[in-house]
């Protein structure tokens, strides 16, 4: 029996997982921890997919195997892979409830979620803030949809806190576009200030003033650096929230411009580690 983490016992499920990236495996082992069975897709997946599957002691499956298994299906993939992963994981006949976790614009998951019901499953629209929850690091889970409240007592513990919110359908989606917007786009812009001051050989002054007059600044340096690692996958996220400005009414030409930004420092993807402040000031400059 499942338990969360009063110590309650909860009903276990049967989840599959798509897919185990670094914040996929975080959450199937959060999960695994409760009592729930957690399959995954190993078919086309790299070698680090499967380390990461079998340190979190996921149960590789066939898809047809999984929708007829699974009660719960938790979407976790880069933004412009959303859409196309939930019509080829649903497919016909599928009844359980398909969860988005995704960093999408609410449009795009009103739009998910209109696919998934009409093939006849129940759909949540989700939301993920934080690291992945593990050593120590903590994330939050926000759901919402009818069957968001439900949902949410049994996919908590651990490190991970799951949160129904009442209200609108895609309201999780909304609250991670607001959120990344401010964190996310905050780095990108900081990352091309860094450029431009040391493309006119004023960073080591400008930095003195951020010393002498805002910290915080400089504190965030190692953050920005570290981000060049998933910039990749964060360019298609700004570009979700620059759409979700634009359908609002409002102006959506920053989160382009720092889609740009992380475009440029996506060539950092299988680094190591983080580069120094100099390779991603020339990366953004598109020096070689």
């Amino acid at each position: 029996m499942a338990k969360d983490n009063e110590g309650n016992d909860i009903s276990a499920d049967e989840i599959l997982l798509l897919h185990p990236g670094d914040m996929g495996s975080a959450l199937g082992a959060v999960w695994r921890s409760l009592g729930h069975r957690v399959y995954w897709l190993p078919e086309g997946r790299n070698a680090a997919s499967h380390q990461r599957a079998e340190a979190a002691d996921l149960t590789a499956c066939t898809l047809a195997q999984a929708r007829g298994r699974c009660s719960l299906i938790v979407s976790v993939c880069p933004p412009h892979a959303a859409r196309e992963l939930a019509q080829r994981t649903i497919g016909d006949g599928y009844r359980g409830t398909y969860l988005d976790a995704n960093a999408v614009s609410p449009t795009a998951s009103a739009a998910i979620g209109e696919m998934v019901t009409r093939a006849g499953a129940t759909y949540v629209d989700g939301g993920i803030i934080g690291p992945p929850p593990r050593d120590g690091a903590a994330a939050r889970l926000y759901l919402s949809g009818a069957a968001a409240a439900s949902l949410a007592p049994r996919l908590q513990g651990g490190r991970l806190t799951v949160h129904a919110l009442e209200g609108g359908p895609t309201r999780a989606s909304a609250l991670k576009m607001a959120f990344a917007a401010w964190n996310k786009g905050l780095l990108a812009l900081l990352a091309d200030v860094h450029a431009l001051a040391d493309a006119h050989d004023v960073l080591a002054p400008l930095r003195d003033e951020w010393a002498a007059l805002d910290p915080d600044v400089r504190s965030r340096e190692g953050r920005m650096l570290a981000a060049t690692l998933k910039a990749w996958r964060w360019e298609g996220e700004m570009h979700e929230i620059a759409d979700t400005f634009k359908e609002s009414g409002l102006p959506d030409a920053f989160h382009r411009g720092a889609a740009e930004v992380y475009r440029r420092l996506g060539a950092f993807k299988d680094a190591a580690a983080a580069p120094a402040l100099e390779e991603v000031n020339r990366a953004l400059r598109g020096d070689p």
